[in-house]
């Protein structure tokens, strides 16, 4: 429950999280003013060290606000390759957005007590 961004913070200690995507994992994009909520998206497959494809909802505007997007692209545009800022696919303009959105990191579906 909770804000998409506080996902990054409940899942410490509980789930391992980390800088590298990998398929079923949760984008977790940070809160701005911009975006005061924060963001998740599923990771659906790893095209590249810099391209990923993810699942999600509500990211869109008008019309499609509120509907589920898959297969969507997001490119990694941080200084030092480590997804700490990331460029999302946009449905109203068929490209990526032209805003950078700060990320918090890769949630994984694996708890920390199972991978030990």
């Amino acid at each position: 429950q909770g804000d998409a961004w506080q996902w990054w913070d409940a899942a410490a200690g509980r789930y391992d999280r980390g800088r590298t995507p990998q398929p079923g994992s949760v984008l977790v994009i940070a809160r701005t003013s911009r975006n005061p909520s924060g963001h998740l998206a599923v990771v659906s497959r790893v095209v590249s060290s810099r391209e990923i494809r993810v699942d999600h909802a509500n990211w869109a505007s008008g019309a499609a606000r509120g509907r589920i997007a898959t297969d969507q692209r997001v490119v990694d545009v941080s200084p030092a390759n480590d997804w700490s800022l990331v460029r999302v696919f946009y449905p109203r303009i068929g490209d990526l957005g032209t805003t950078a959105f700060p990320t918090r990191g890769f949630v994984h579906p694996t708890t920390q007590y199972a991978a030990r």
